[in-house]
């Protein structure tokens, strides 16, 4: 009868169960970078599109507030304002101004951590805000 000790049993069991936790340590570490850089680039399109709608919000119809009182926005002004703002971050956007409210969507493209070795190179987000005039 042999007898096989427990250290020549070991077929290299223990480098595989380690490589394997090593991968999945390296998935969960990526997929929080990923979803990191994801939060980060939709909190950046929210802010500037909520900023842009503000810019916009501010330019009222003077002559309408000076005749009767009337609070509203001037569109043409409103639509350059939110525009200019958008220019002035860098970013691209839509915008739609009425005399009630001025709304901004704004679509933001970041690159990717390491998604790209695998092909995946960029994220796009979009966000929409609407602002409206308030007399404080």
């Amino acid at each position: 009868m042999r007898y096989h000790s427990p250290r020549h049993a070991d077929r290299g069991s223990g480098t595989v169960i380690g490589m394997f936790l090593i991968f999945v340590i390296l998935v969960l570490a990526a997929t929080l970078l990923e979803s990191g850089n994801s939060m980060r680039a939709s909190s950046h399109a929210t802010d500037v599109a909520q900023q842009a709608a503000r810019a916009g919000a501010d330019k009222l119809d003077l002559g309408a507030l000076r005749d009767d009182a009337t609070l509203r926005i001037d569109p043409v002004a409103a639509q350059a304002a939110a525009q200019a703002y958008l220019r002035q971050v860098g970013e691209t956007g839509t915008v739609q101004a009425t005399p009630t409210g001025v709304t901004v969507t704004v679509t933001v493209t970041r690159s990717r951590v390491l998604l790209p070795l695998v092909g995946i190179k960029t994220i796009t987000v979009t966000s929409t805000a609407t602002a409206t005039p308030l007399l404080s």
